[in-house]
C-alpha cells in the first residue's frame, strides 16, 4: 500500500505519532512518504496538535485524522502506539523522544491533559525510547515527579550515558530538596523546564530556583513557562524571574475550547519577554509600547 502522512502542525518538532504510524506501515511491507495533493495514496493519516491550526482543505475525505487538534478522544491502536518511532521521516532529528508517564494530578482550566490522558501512570521506561544513534532524549511527560514510576525513571539515569530534556516542564510544586539533588545528578541538554502560570505560584518557583541553586544548578540553566492572560500579573512574574537570572518565555492563553486566539496585547507582551535581548534592556512592558507606537510614528513620517 502506497501511505500518506500529513504533519497538519508543520512546527519544527517532530510528530511523535506520525513516527509511530510510520514504522508500523513500514513493518508491513508498506510504503510510506509525506502526502501531497493530487496523488494517489491507498490511506493518508493526518496529525494535527494545536486546535488553531488551520484544517487542510485539500485531504481527501477518508483522512484518518488524529492528535488533540481534531478532538481529546483520538488515540492510536495499541499495536501502533508500541512502535519504535521512525524518525527516517524527520531526518534533522538528532535526539528521541517519548514519554515516562501519561496523564496529569493537576486540573489546571487551561490545561487539555487532564480530560485527554486522565490519571497520571507509569508508561515507558527510558531504555524503550533512548535511540542507538544517540545520547539525548526529549521526554514530553506533563508531570514527571507526580508518578514513582518517573521518579525511579530518573534515578535510573544517574550516571548514564544520557542527556535529557523535560520539554513540558516539572512541578515546582514537588521539587523537594531530594528531588532537586536527583536533578543536580542528571545530565541535562540545556535547559531544567517549570512553569510559573499564576501569581501564587512565584513563591514555589522561586523556592524551586534556590533548592536547585543550592545543589550547583544555576539560575541561567532554568527555563521557566510563563502563561500570560493578564498582563500585569504576567508583567509582575516575568520581571521578577527575569531578576533571578533565569530565562522566561511567555506564552499567551489561548482559549482552546472556544478556539479564541489570543488578544493583541497579550501578544505584543509574548514579544517583549521572548525578544531577550529587549526584555533584558527594555525594563517594563509600558516603555515597550512607548518606543514601539515611537518607532510606527517615525515610520509614519517617512512615508509622508
Amino acid at each position: 500500500m502506497r501511505i500518506g502522512i500529513h504533519d497538519a502542525d508543520d512546527t519544527r518538532f517532530p510528530n511523535l505519532a506520525l513516527m509511530k504510524i510510520s514504522a508500523w506501515h513500514k513493518a508491513h511491507g508498506d510504503d510510506v512518504e509525506w502526502w501531497k495533493p493530487m496523488f494517489p495514496y491507498d490511506k493518508v493519516y493526518s496529525s494535527k496538535v494545536f486546535t488553531f491550526t488551520p484544517e487542510c482543505a485539500f485531504l481527501p475525505p477518508n483522512t484518518i485524522k488524529g492528535g488533540t487538534g481534531y478532538g481529546l478522544y483520538n488515540e492510536l491502536p495499541n499495536e501502533i502506539d508500541t512502535m519504535q518511532p521512525d524518525y527516517t521521516i524527520y531526518p534533522d532529528c538528532n535526539y528521541a523522544i517519548g514519554f515516562l508517564t501519561r496523564g496529569c494530578i493537576r486540573n489546571c482550566p487551561w490545561c487539555v491533559v487532564p480530560k485527554k490522558e486522565g490519571a497520571i501512570r507509569p508508561y515507558r521506561t527510558w531504555q524503550e525510547i533512548k535511540r542507538p544513534d544517540s545520547r539525548d532524549i526529549v521526554f514530553m511527560d506533563n508531570n514527571v515527579l507526580a508518578c514513582p514510576h518517573g521518579i525511579e525513571q530518573m534515578q535510573s539515569m544517574v550516571g548514564q550515558k544520557v542527556r535529557i530534556d523535560f520539554n513540558q516542564g516539572l512541578d515546582a510544586r514537588l521539587i523537594t530538596p531530594e528531588v532537586a539533588e536527583l536533578l543536580s545528578q542528571l545530565k541535562w541538554i540545556r535547559f531544567i523546564r517549570m512553569s510559573c502560570d499564576t501569581n501564587q505560584m512565584l513563591f514555589t518557583v522561586t523556592t524551586a530556583i534556590h533548592l536547585l541553586e543550592r545543589f550547583g544548578i544555576k539560575p541561567y540553566r532554568i527555563f521557566i513557562y510563563l502563561l500570560v492572560q493578564d498582563v500585569q500579573s504576567a508583567e509582575f512574574r516575568a520581571t521578577a524571574l527575569r531578576d533571578m537570572g533565569v530565562e522566561v518565555f511567555a506564552q499567551p492563553y489561548r482559549d482552546f475550547e472556544n478556539n479564541l486566539e489570543p488578544t493583541p496585547e497579550t501578544k505584543a507582551f509574548a514579544r517583549w519577554v521572548n525578544h531577550k535581548a529587549i526584555f533584558n534592556s527594555v525594563r517594563t512592558f509600558a516603555e515597550y509600547n512607548t518606543r514601539n507606537r515611537e518607532r510606527k510614528g517615525e515610520s509614519c513620517e517617512k512615508l509622508l
